[in-house]
């Protein structure tokens, strides 16, 4: 199984990689992706998922062939 994992904007930069493709043999949600590339890092909480574009939550499945992107969060700007 391959999954496709992308990390956005300061994530990528923490990360060290903005997108990648991982053998994911064995993962059956995106908590366990993270796990697999996070480095021993915890998920932090405030992290957003999607699975092929749309936003799901941490414990969502993921199949062969899916792409997984986590975003920091979003703030707004001040004017």
């Amino acid at each position: 199984m391959t999954i496709q994992v992308r990390c956005f904007a300061s994530l990528g930069e923490q990360m060290g990689f903005t997108q990648k493709s991982i053998a994911a043999d064995g993962m059956l949600t995106v908590r366990d992706v993270w796990g697999a590339v996070g480095e021993g890092k915890s998920l932090p909480d405030s992290v957003l998922f999607a699975v092929n574009m749309s936003y799901v939550s941490a414990d969502s499945l993921v199949n062969d062939g899916d792409e997984v992107a986590f975003f920091p969060p979003v703030t707004g700007g001040g004017r």
